[in-house]
């Protein structure tokens, strides 16, 4: 009986030391690091319709709804475009917080003179942006936006851009708020940039 209680007893500080050794020892797979925040957005340097230069720090102080598209776009460029506008008009004056923003990904036929004459169709108060290719592409990756000729899509001079449809909500510090996927409707729009419009954020 004696016998059979000391091996109880050593087996137990037996185990009390592994299981010290093992929660001292460090993990073989150290935690996942995380800043809690989307890489999306960031410095750009285009022209608007008007030829002026725009930078992302010409938008801070407003909140922006950002777009990516090109002008020759058949259905999905224009949809949006026509989205964020009802989307405007129905936050009313609250939507003056708000800077709607077209970039284009198609800048060799997307000219400040011919973007002028596009968004004529939607919200007055759209900038719409393009740029050299290096300066037009260096803002599509700073907002992780895929866009490529399509293949077999037309001629050199008439073609079409396979590209994201996303609206991207930016804050007035020009920091990630959320963003909105293709089809969303002008109320849910206007209702998810209220959200963040009454939240300070």
């Amino acid at each position: 009986m004696n016998i059979r209680l000391i091996l109880i007893a050593t087996l137990a500080l037996l185990g009390g030391a592994l299981a010290a050794l093992i929660a001292t020892r460090p993990s073989a797979t150290p935690p996942i690091q995380s800043a809690g925040a989307a890489l999306v957005g960031g410095p750009f340097r285009l022209v608007d319709q008007t030829g002026a230069e725009k930078t992302d720090e010409s938008f801070r102080g407003r909140h922006m709804l950002v777009v990516f598209g090109y002008t020759y776009c058949p259905d999905i460029c224009p949809a949006e475009l026509q989205v964020m506008t009802a989307a405007l008009e129905t936050l009313g004056p609250e939507g003056e917080q708000v800077a709607p923003v077209f970039i284009t990904v198609d800048p060799q036929r997307d000219t400040p003179e011919h973007l002028r004459e596009y968004m004529k169709s939607f919200h007055p108060r759209f900038t719409a942006l393009t740029g050299s290719p290096e300066a037009t592409a260096a803002a599509a990756k700073a907002y992780r936006v895929y866009a490529a000729k399509a293949p077999d899509s037309g001629s050199a001079a008439d073609y079409l851009i396979d590209h994201s449809a996303f609206i991207y909500l930016m804050g007035p510090d020009g920091r990630y708020l959320t963003h909105f996927a293709y089809g969303v409707t002008p109320e849910a729009l206007a209702r998810g940039v209220r959200k963040h419009l009454n939240s300070g954020a």
